[in-house]
């Protein structure tokens, strides 16, 4: 162990001949970056404050992962922050808001009011508890924007008709983990960076915009000077060198390989049988998502991954796991029926996933429906 170059990727790979398309959940590590943490944790474990060479060592390694991240985001280093995930990102986002609008009420003369936050109604966890809570607490206030059921997207006008005299932040996800959808950000940032001009001449809070791009990194591009937003949060399931070079080749690949799977189901199980959740005219979706229904009373989604033997996916965000058969908040926000989103299963490939391991995991649901089937017949 002493060297650290004993080979790292027989203990990243555990899947025991099972296919693994629960990506959006977290994805397996690159060899190559289960490498680089293996040689960092054997030599740069020093503390980077410190001035001796084991310190500058550990210093350098996170100079050069903070420049790796500004490059593949389009920022800069210095506007680069580490936290211990995303969680803690979104939430430091939200508390930093919250202070921006006291002080900039204490700079006008008035310490009173109460800051307003605008997201939507299809937000992780991470933004949408701490929300809940700081209103239960009286410390802000929280609007939730529904998603338009013909789009999946929060609609750039309802979010705007959401805003108040005190609103201090409008958080948008870049796209959503469970339908795929990707939200209009762009355009949000650029019609609030007009409100701000008029809020200003009023004497109002200048409003932030985040977004949480959690989903989006290695399968589409994510530019923080496109989108225009203040924050961006991002999580550390991908490594920055990977993308920044080879996103546009993940997004090709995941993009054949999530077509393949959709014409697949329709294939296997007929177009009258599989609903397909996050297909919204108009919008776009993330290349590695596939969000779909098998029609039918016994075959509510945990049931049905209960009984494949090979398939390992999720029914919709990892955070809601242990909620039983409730159908996701999420669809059921998007307009999916009740009885169609309990059935509900979310596959999302990655950039290992190939066409092979898209027919044994699809042969594996055929055999898991049939096997419910005959367990329901008289």
């Amino acid at each position: 162990m002493g060297t650290g170059t004993e080979p790292v990727k027989a203990q990243c790979d555990s899947l025991d001949g099972r296919v693994y398309l629960d990506y959006n959940a977290t994805t397996p590590l690159a060899p190559e970056v289960a490498q680089a943490v293996w040689d960092a944790m054997c030599h740069a474990w020093g503390n980077p404050s410190s001035s001796h060479p084991a310190g500058r060592k550990a210093k350098e390694l996170i100079s050069s992962a903070r420049e790796s991240l500004a490059r593949m985001l389009g920022g800069r280093p210095e506007d680069i922050v580490f936290t211990s995930g995303g969680t803690e990102a979104n939430n430091m986002v939200i508390h930093t808001a919250c202070r921006h609008f006291h002080e900039s009420q204490r700079e006008r003369g008035d310490s009173r009011g109460t800051p307003h936050i605008v997201t939507s109604s299809v937000e992780h966890d991470s933004i949408r508890l701490p929300l809940e809570q700081l209103g239960r607490e009286g410390l802000a206030e929280a609007t939730f924007v529904p998603v338009s059921p013909r789009s999946g997207q929060a609609e750039v006008d309802d979010v705007l008709a959401a805003v108040q005299p005190n609103t201090c932040l409008v958080s948008l996800m870049l796209a959503n983990n469970e339908t795929g959808v990707i939200m209009p950000v762009a355009e949000l940032s650029q019609r609030i960076r007009a409100l701000n001009q008029r809020r200003a001449a009023e004497g109002l809070p200048r409003i932030l915009v985040h977004t949480d791009a959690a989903q989006m990194i290695g399968k589409g591009r994510v530019d923080v000077q496109e989108l225009g937003v203040d924050y961006l949060t991002v999580v550390g399931h991908k490594a920055a060198e990977l993308v920044s070079k080879n996103w546009e080749a993940y997004e090709a690949h995941m993009r054949d390989v999530r077509d393949y799977l959709e014409a697949s189901l329709e294939a296997s199980f007929g177009k009258q049988r599989i609903r397909f959740n996050s297909h919204f005219k108009g919008s776009k979706r993330l290349c590695n998502t596939c969000n779909f229904s098998i029609l039918g009373p016994s075959l509510q989604g945990r049931r049905v991954l209960a009984h494949c033997k090979v398939l390992l996916a999720s029914v919709g965000a990892a955070c809601h796991s242990e909620k039983g058969d409730r159908p996701s908040p999420v669809l059921l926000s998007c307009g999916i029926p009740p009885e169609v989103a309990q059935n509900a299963l979310r596959l999302s490939v990655g950039r290992g996933t190939t066409r092979a391991d898209v027919d044994r995991a699809v042969q594996d649901l055929v055999q898991a429906v049939e096997q419910l089937e005959q367990n329901q017949a008289p």
